[in-house]
C-alpha cells in the first residue's frame, strides 16, 4: 500500500502533465513558425504538410496504424517485466483524464511537427532517399529520449512506432496522419493502464 502511494507523490515533483503540455505547446508554435518560414522560402510547399489528395489512404492509415501500434504496445507491456519499464510510463496514468489528454495531445503534436514535419522533410531535401531520412529521423528521435537509455528495452517501444510514423507521413504527405496515430496510440495505451484493462508484468 505504501509503495503505491509513494509513486504518484514522487512523480508529482518530477513530472506534471499540465506543465509538460504548456512546454510542448510553446515548442510547437516555434516549430510551426519554422515550417512557415521554410514554405515562404520555397524549401517546402504546403502539399508537403497538408495534402488531401488521398483521403481514403489517410483515413485507413490512421485507423490501421493506430490499432496496430496499440496492439504492439499491449504485447510489449504483457511481456516486459516492470523493472525494465521507465518510471514515467508507469505513473502518468494516475493523473486526471484532462491532464492525460492535454499531455498526450500536445506531446504528439510537438514531436510530429518537429521530427516528421521539419527534420524528416529537411533530410529528404538533402539526401533524396525516403527510408534514409526516416531511419536518421528515428535515430534522432531515440536520442532525445534519454530517460530510456538506462532501460534500453524501452527503445523498442519508440523505434517501431517512429519508423511507421515516418513511413505513413511520406505515404500521405499530411502531418495530421502521423500526429493522430501518435496521439491515439499513446492515449489508448495510457487509458488501458489507467482503467486497469491491462497491467504491467511483475
Amino acid at each position: 500500500m505504501d509503495h503505491k502511494k509513494e509513486k504518484p507523490k514522487k512523480t508529482n515533483k518530477d513530472f506534471s502533465p499540465k506543465d509538460a503540455a504548456f512546454v510542448f505547446s510553446s515548442f510547437t508554435f516555434v516549430c510551426v513558425a519554422i515550417i512557415f518560414a521554410l514554405i515562404v522560402y520555397d524549401v517546402f510547399t504546403i502539399q508537403n504538410f497538408l495534402s488531401i489528395d488521398q483521403p481514403f489512404r489517410m483515413v485507413m492509415g490512421v485507423v490501421l496504424a493506430s490499432f496496430g501500434l496499440l496492439m504492439f504496445g499491449i504485447i510489449l507491456t504483457l511481456f516486459i517485466p516492470s523493472k525494465y519499464i521507465d518510471e514515467t510510463n508507469k505513473s502518468y496514468q494516475h493523473y486526471s483524464l484532462l491532464g492525460i489528454f492535454a499531455f498526450m495531445f500536445t506531446g504528439a503534436l510537438f514531436e510530429e511537427v518537429l521530427f516528421r514535419g521539419i527534420i524528416q522533410n529537411l533530410l529528404l531535401v538533402f539526401i533524396e532517399h525516403q527510408w534514409t531520412a526516416i531511419i536518421i529521423t528515428t535515430l534522432l528521435f531515440l536520442g532525445v529520449h534519454t530517460q530510456y537509455f538506462k532501460k534500453p528495452i524501452m527503445l523498442i517501444n519508440i523505434t517501431v512506432p517512429s519508423l511507421i510514423l515516418g513511413w505513413i507521413y511520406f505515404e500521405t504527405n499530411n502531418i495530421l496522419v502521423p500526429f493522430l496515430v501518435h496521439f491515439l496510440m499513446n492515449l489508448g495505451i495510457t487509458l488501458l493502464f489507467k482503467y486497469n484493462l491491462i497491467n504491467i508484468k511483475r
